[in-house]
């Protein structure tokens, strides 16, 4: 008669050999110590379900790493009669035509819109579950592996900004200015790398630029915030313009990543020497010792691919996104696709 074997015997089994033993070993001693001072059963609850919620979605965007990905807010109580609904989905067409993938909370209204707009091929839905009835719209819920149901708002957003590339904010209420208030707070501490995030609404609609005077003359007026913190944020009146800005944050800034304490921006083409020292002297401000260097480092895919690299101030991501935004500006040739893969891979992989 086979002997059952413990979950301990399956987990030792799997990490020999396994080259984030290390890591997975530190969690099972955080495990353990909680363990030894808790008993209760809402806490193991609610270390299970924010465990099988990072579980199912690392399962759910494990195919997708390679593809970009536009994540679109909005209410779920817009109609179909209303202006940002087309619009919606409009955009999450023409995004798809792209090549990216679309992402939205699965509900209804805006959510609905991009959905349809992208189809099943191009969607992936992230839904929570709710106290009261919440079904996902029927434009995701019949997408094979690409709808996730969370417990949990808190593991949701970890996954919309692990995976986003491009957030569009769309009008909305208490739960469109929830998200993109914790986006704009995790990007303007650093906790997140720097992505376009676009607020769109229809040509004539006065919601975002009322929002942001009403910014302007509150957080920036009493210097609750920086100047310049308002360069986290574009606005677009149709699809088009949305993903222009997109796409022009993309043309020669790849992505962002620290490697030594030190900030990688890498992009898709080296820069010119004079270039560099023009840079240095325009943005002394956001480096917090030394100078910005020009070099080459791997990026998540194992591709080598040029990089800028200094050590950034954190405290001013409102200028990062300013440099980013020259580098794009930059008369210098790029290849035409967004992604705009590398040629030559790392002698090394890339640290995980």
């Amino acid at each position: 008669m086979a002997i059952e074997r413990s979950p301990l015997d399956a987990l030792a089994d799997a990490l020999d050999g396994h080259p984030q033993r290390r890591s997975i070993e530190r969690s099972v001693v955080r495990l353990l110590e909680i363990a030894r001072n808790s008993s209760d059963a809402d806490e193991w609850r609610l270390i299970t379900g924010a465990l099988a919620d990072i579980r199912d979605g690392f399962n759910v965007f494990a195919p997708h790493r390679q593809t970009r990905k536009v994540t679109v807010f909005g209410s779920a109580r817009t109609t179909s009669e209303e202006a940002p609904y087309p619009l919606a989905e409009e955009l999450a067409r023409e995004a798809a035509r792209c090549g990216f993938e679309i992402m939205t909370g699965a509900g209804g209204g805006v959510m609905e819109a991009a959905n349809r707009g992208a189809g099943c091929e191009n969607s992936i839905g992230l839904n929570v579950d709710l106290p009261f009835e919440q079904h996902a719209n029927r434009y995701v819920n019949a997408c094979d592996g690409r709808l996730l149901h969370f417990r949990y708002f808190f593991t949701r957003k970890l996954f919309f900004l692990r995976e986003s590339d491009a957030l569009v904010v769309m009008p909305g209420g208490f739960g469109t200015f929830d998200e993109l208030f914790e986006s704009l707070t995790l990007i303007q501490t650093g906790r997140t790398p720097p992505i376009p995030v676009v607020l769109l609404a229809p040509e004539g609609d006065d919601f975002w630029s009322d929002w942001l005077a009403t910014i302007d003359n509150t957080l920036l007026g009493r210097a609750l915030i920086s100047a310049e913190d308002t360069s986290l944020l574009k606005q677009a009146s149709s699809a088009a313009e949305a993903l222009g800005h997109i796409s022009h944050f993309y043309r020669v800034f790849h992505t962002a990543q620290f490697a030594e304490e030190q900030m990688e921006l890498l992009m898709h083409s080296p820069l010119p020497a004079e270039t560099v020292a023009e840079l240095n002297q325009r943005f002394d401000a956001l480096v917090d010792e030394g100078s910005i260097s020009q070099g080459e480092s791997c990026d998540h895919h194992g591709i080598l691919r040029p990089c800028l690299r200094f050590h950034l101030d954190r405290r001013r991501v409102g200028l990062l996104y300013q440099l980013i935004d020259v580098l794009n500006g930059l008369p210098i040739e790029v290849p035409p696709s967004i992604e705009q893969p590398g040629q030559r891979v790392c002698s090394l992989p890339p640290t995980p």
